[in-house]
């Protein structure tokens, strides 16, 4: 829970995390190495200075740290753990389902585990999204469109293979579709993770959540046109967040047109954690204001009610969290580093 400076206790929901294993032990080829080392890069650049790790805990932290980092020096309530393959990169997968479902077994009422498929597996692809929903009663995926498999590069959301996944996804309550649509990561391809299928895909599965994180950076004109008349799209802010430090007007204009095209309902927060951590994240985005010029021209405000929506309540109602039952059930929970 985090305490606002005038003490208002805030319930934070971090959409956007991640449980990985990008160590030198795990890298099949160049590759690995290359995105674990585009990901430090993002980590080196714009976080604080006290705040950088060293790049060997960076490539492979522990469940230790990862709790203690969300929860306990963190002020996360309720962490969303979403799943990255990459299986091309990395021998036994880079951030899969069973990895993330590990720590979450140990701290149920805190993880939501989210799983992945990739739809150019076909027939095998729907086999593997029914093993997910029958193992872990996912309630919702993460998709990569520019993953690599094989010869391919990347893929559509509107490919017949993906349009398959997604009706199954609709009949078996799989309702949040979560998709990188922002920055590329060395070696994949800029172009693979546009935002123009979103446009479709939204519009096609109107009983599906599309949570586009990173909300198209650099691409976020495009998005905000898409996301603005599909009432299904929402912006996941990782990636977006960290610039709130650096160049803090930069990120005033993004978070000034997300609100003046999508508004307050449809933004969620994102630590992108390990990248980053939420507690100087969330404490700098309570503390912030929308340059006035910005805010006066899209005739929009960062007020504390609307900080409040994007750090917790947005994503609760995705998730059908009941807060007060969830509150409850924290309050119970450890403080500490569970034993194994």
């Amino acid at each position: 829970m985090y305490r606002t400076p005038e003490g208002k206790d805030i319930f934070v929901v971090d959409g956007h995390t991640h449980f990985w294993d990008g160590s030198p032990e795990n890298q099949r080829n160049i590759h690995g190495k290359q995105f674990i080392d585009c990901f430090y890069a993002y980590h080196t650049n714009l976080s604080p200075k006290e705040q950088l790790w060293p790049k060997g805990k960076f490539e492979k932290y522990s469940a230790d740290d990862l709790y203690r980092d969300l929860f306990i020096d963190g002020p996360d309530d309720v962490a969303i753990v979403q799943s990255t393959y990459l299986k091309d990169f990395y021998k036994n997968g880079f951030n899969t389902i069973e990895r993330n479902a590990e720590v979450a077994k140990r701290y149920p009422e805190r993880f939501i585990v989210n799983g992945s498929f990739d739809p150019r597996d076909g027939e095998k692809a729907r086999e593997y999204i029914h093993f997910m929903k029958e193992t872990y009663d996912i309630k919702g995926v993460k998709m990569y469109t520019a993953e690599w498999n094989g010869a391919s590069k990347g893929w559509k959301l509107t490919d017949p293979d993906a349009y398959r996944c997604f009706e199954l996804c609709e009949k078996l309550g799989i309702r949040n579709i979560h998709v990188h649509k922002g920055p590329t990561i060395i070696p994949l391809s800029k172009d693979a993770f546009d935002v123009h299928d979103v446009d479709h895909a939204a519009t096609d599965f109107q009983g599906l959540n599309w949570i586009i994180e990173h909300c198209g950076l650099p691409r976020l004109d495009d998005f905000c046109w898409i996301a603005t008349q599909e009432t299904n799209v929402y912006g996941g802010l990782a990636v977006a967040l960290p610039f709130i430090h650096l160049r803090p007007r930069y990120f005033g204009e993004v978070i000034a047109e997300l609100l003046f095209w999508l508004g307050p309902e449809k933004l969620l927060f994102g630590s992108d954690y390990a990248i980053w951590t939420p507690r100087w994240l969330i404490e700098k985005f309570w503390a912030y204001q929308i340059p006035q010029d910005i805010a006066a021209e899209r005739g929009v405000q960062l007020t504390d009610e609307i900080k409040e929506k994007i750090l917790g309540l947005n994503a609760a109602r995705l998730y059908n969290i009941d807060i007060d039952a969830k509150k409850k059930a924290l309050a119970s929970s450890p403080f500490s580093i569970a034993a194994e």
